[in-house]
């Protein structure tokens, strides 16, 4: 992979990805290409760029100085575009099979270049019609494990972690997280989005101290605890997949953190999904989630075993406790992704399509009293089995 750093910024048009790719000589010279803007995303451009001879393709991937999805009006650092490249390149030091490859990044232009993923699709939509995606789970417990102890204090010299933490530092982005997963949802702010039969259910959320009381805990976590390389943003539109093979993208939120978060993101919206569904359709989710944990905690133990460097790693009964409180944060960092899709900024289509109205409004209101009581109770739940029960014992209520 090549880096530069160009002189002036200005966003990419089709025919400017074009002239940028036959510059950079990325496919033969006499290739007839094709470009179309592609993103559907809240923050960047995406440009897919074809040889109609060969059918071969790249994508590129520009961040723009403000946030697609609100305008001018919301700047952004164009640096996460670096971040986002590096993490794709931190990431496949470990997991190469599970990230896109990088073929160029500029760090001026916010440009990267990788690996055109269309042949799968984006595993949210694939969940939605109903599509069978068996090592989804398995993939993803893989990837969390390894991306994660491999970037921990627990197998990495404190003074290269400590300048991993520096290359990493992220913060237009982490305030993004901060105020729409951790903050708005459980106030009432202008960004929150709700239909108006939710009204009493919302208000009943900015009410609950002890609710609140969990969630600042929580975010508190979120903003001190740089325990590893975290994705940031690892929901199932961050993944694509199909039958045999799983693709994480979109590391642009990544920065040093809690290791429960991004595993608690992955519980959340295989959750959000789960509930979408008719109740005889679920049971697939919920298998999700446990042989995501179960992968993840064979994984991590292994590396613990195998590469621990810390000396307490060879104490008794400590990986054991590490594992224990990523799970509970897990559950109540999943609690907060749901509620927040459910009636922050940011939705998500397995709830919003849901028809007809009423059944989603009713899905909803279901969605805000899991994720509240998966926030209060994340000390009594222990595992995937307890995780699923007091998720089908909520629904019951």
């Amino acid at each position: 992979m090549s880096t530069k750093k160009s002189s002036v910024y200005e966003p990419l048009t089709e025919s400017g990805a074009i002239a940028l790719t036959k510059r950079l000589q990325l496919f033969e010279e006499n290739s007839n290409l094709l470009c179309n803007e592609i993103g559907d995303g809240n923050l960047n451009l995406v440009f897919k760029v074809k040889d109609s001879k060969t059918e071969e393709s790249i994508i590129i991937k520009q961040a723009l100085p403000y946030a697609k999805v609100v305008g001018e009006s919301w700047p952004l650092t164009l640096d996460r575009a670096r971040i986002e490249t590096h993490a794709l390149l931190k990431q496949a030091e470990f997991v190469p099979q599970y990230v896109p490859k990088v073929f160029y990044s500029d760090e001026k232009l916010a440009i990267t270049i990788m690996e055109d993923l269309s042949r799968l699709q984006i595993s949210r939509a694939a969940l939605i019609e109903g599509k069978d995606l068996p090592l989804i789970s398995k993939h993803i417990g893989e990837f969390l494990a390894k991306t994660l102890f491999y970037t921990s204090d627990y197998s990495v010299n404190q003074h290269y972690k400590k300048a991993l933490v520096k290359q990493f530092i992220n913060p237009d982005l982490c305030k993004i997280t901060e105020d729409l997963v951790f903050t708005d949802p459980f106030f009432d702010h202008d960004t929150n989005d709700y239909e108006p039969e939710l009204e009493q259910d919302v208000e009943r959320i900015w009410q609950d101290q002890a609710l609140k009381l969990e969630v600042a805990k929580l975010k508190q976590k979120f903003l001190t605890k740089a325990e590893a390389l975290v994705h940031g943003d690892l929901h199932t539109g961050s993944i694509f997949a199909d039958g045999k093979e799983t693709k994480v993208i979109d590391p642009e939120f990544a920065y040093f953190g809690p290791i429960g978060f991004d595993v608690g993101q992955v519980f959340g919206n295989f959750l959000l999904n789960a509930i979408s569904r008719d109740v005889e359709n679920q049971e697939v989710l919920f298998k999700h989630i446990e042989t995501t944990w179960n992968v993840f905690v064979e994984e991590f133990s292994r590396a613990w075993k195998n590469d621990g460097l810390e000396i307490f790693t060879k104490v008794d009964g400590y990986l054991e406790h590490v594992l224990s409180e990523i799970f509970e944060e897990a559950v109540g960092f999943a609690g907060c992704e749901i509620i927040r899709r459910t009636i922050g900024l940011a939705h998500v289509a397995d709830l919003d399509l849901i028809q007809p109205y009423e059944k989603r409004i009713s899905t909803k209101q279901l969605a805000l009293t899991i994720g509240s009581e998966l926030i209060k109770n994340q000390k009594a739940i222990k595992d995937p089995t307890q995780f699923k029960d007091y998720v089908k014992q909520t629904v019951n209520l």
